[in-house]
């Protein structure tokens, strides 16, 4: 959901960058709709059960603690830094996505990237910038698959920082689920536009609009 280029500079200019693709039609979600959740290697056990529970209560769905995984070399890079690419992250897991689930959501505390991009496909300048483009989040839109990484929601309150967690995921699902951005600065879908400010004022809830898409 967010991202930032580079660490170091600062943990505040963190942006949600997104790979959005066709969001042409919402999918109607029900108690009977299942999420797996894969834990990647390093998650706490903890921190992916409470974000089951956050997923449950928020959706309505079911969800699925599947194995814990190590994260595959395939999608590793050092491009700029040690990290996985989401794209193709997204991608594995679809390929693996087991009887019975529905959508798959990927979890971990690695740092994840993609290349971001222009409405006509090129690379957004600049390009040292936006080449390998540090996010929080990456869904497509519809689809069946999402990611997920802490590593850019870090916070001194631990409050704050689930917080964070807990709205990135609840934005990447709803991606899955053809909603996209929102014009509600409020709504959890809204477009954070590379501010970690954006994330911190938006409500962990779909606005009445969009909640009604999937309803």
């Amino acid at each position: 959901m967010g991202s930032k280029l580079i660490m170091k500079p600062s943990l505040y200019l963190l942006a949600f960058a997104f790979i959005l693709l066709s969001c042409l039609k919402e999918k109607t979600i029900t108690k009977e709709t299942v999420v797996g959740v894969i834990p990647y290697e390093g998650i706490s056990a903890k921190k992916v059960q409470d974000l089951k529970n956050a997923i449950e209560e928020y959706y309505g769905v079911s969800v699925q603690i599947l194995p814990r995984q190590d994260l595959p070399q395939s999608a590793f890079i050092t491009i700029k830094s040690p990290r996985y690419r989401a794209d193709s992250l997204i991608k594995i897991q679809q390929r693996a996505i087991p009887k019975g689930v529905d959508y798959i959501l990927g979890l971990t505390d690695k740092d994840i990237s993609v290349t971001k991009r222009n409405s006509d496909g090129s690379v957004k300048m600049p390009l040292w910038r936006y080449n390998d483009f540090g996010i929080m989040g990456l869904a497509y839109c519809p689809g069946n698959s999402c990611v997920v990484s802490g590593f850019r929601l870090k916070h001194k309150s631990k409050d704050i920082y689930f917080g964070r967690f807990k709205k990135v995921v609840i934005h990447e699902l709803g991606h899955n689920f053809g909603l996209p951005h929102c014009s509600d600065k409020k709504c959890v879908m809204t477009d954070a536009v590379e501010s970690i400010k954006t994330v911190d004022n938006a409500n962990p809830a779909l606005c009445a609009s969009c909640k009604k898409k999937i309803q």
